[in-house]
């Protein structure tokens, strides 16, 4: 990543006749090592564009998950939609049998999310988890 990095900074510095860093702040990876953080990872992801609308919508007392839902099944850069078994035509470009088959079907995917927007850092089954 680091030579990735550097190259890419490089070229736009070039490109744009500019100097300077590109990024804020240092790359950080943690390796995927368990099921269990594995798919924590993967609802963590599909819940990252709730901060668009609201940046504090895990700490939140009142949120209305229904608009949160909403958002997220309408938000045209993830694929929470296939998830969801809703079908754009973006799913074209999805595998999702390269990622484990933790939720056999929507309604299930669905509900780990609804658990994740209801409870939000009050969920208890990332035990700890880094991040």
């Amino acid at each position: 990543m680091q030579k990735f990095s550097t190259a890419y900074v490089m070229y736009i510095n070039t490109k744009y006749k500019r100097t300077g860093s590109l990024f804020e702040g240092k790359f950080k990876s943690q390796y995927l090592n368990t099921d269990k953080y594995l798919k924590y990872i993967f609802s963590y992801i599909h819940l990252n564009p709730l901060k668009l609308i609201n940046k504090n919508w895990r700490t939140s007392i009142i949120k209305d998950n229904s608009k949160l839902e909403k958002y997220l099944s309408t938000y045209k850069y993830s694929s929470y939609s296939e998830y969801i078994e809703e079908n754009r035509i973006q799913s074209k470009i999805l595998c999702k049998q390269v990622f484990p088959n933790y939720f056999p079907n929507g309604n299930q995917f669905k509900n780990e999310i609804k658990d994740w927007i209801s409870f939000g850092d009050n969920m208890q089954t990332t035990e700890a988890l880094p991040l």
